[in-house]
């Protein structure tokens, strides 16, 4: 057994596909309309056969109460892994991507928090 799909909920999936894929660097992998909303997912540019990214509308209203406390209380939504978060931090901070935690030491790793702008926090953690 494999994780296949995992998802975010995001407020719009059109800015939530900009976001992913202008600012993150994340590919688009499938986009399928489903009556108002769509399957749509992204993946890594280096794994695209890896997990996907569902970027899942938010429209139950027991998503938006979730996703909503989880940002209230500063929780990130999911956690992405880079190679050097100090160095990604720059470079999405000159993108002008806004972070709710600057890089910073957890024993023995290095975390920062994005916010998404779709409703949600995103970790990106560097790992020894």
């Amino acid at each position: 057994m494999r994780i296949h799909v995992t998802s975010v909920f995001v407020d719009d999936q059109d800015k939530a596909l900009r976001f992913y894929t202008e600012k993150l660097g994340f590919v688009k992998k499938t986009d399928v309309p489903l009556g108002d909303y769509r399957w749509l997912t992204v993946v890594s540019p280096e794994t695209p056969d890896g997990t996907e990214l569902l970027l899942e509308p938010d429209a139950h209203p027991a998503a938006k109460t979730y996703a909503k406390a989880l940002l209230h209380d500063g929780v990130p939504a999911t956690s992405f892994a880079v190679d050097d978060v100090r160095a990604e931090y720059e470079r999405l901070s000159a993108l002008g991507v806004r972070f709710a935690q600057a890089p910073t030491e957890a024993g023995p790793v290095v975390i920062a928090v994005l916010d998404d702008t779709c409703g949600n926090l995103i970790q990106i953690v560097q790992l020894p």
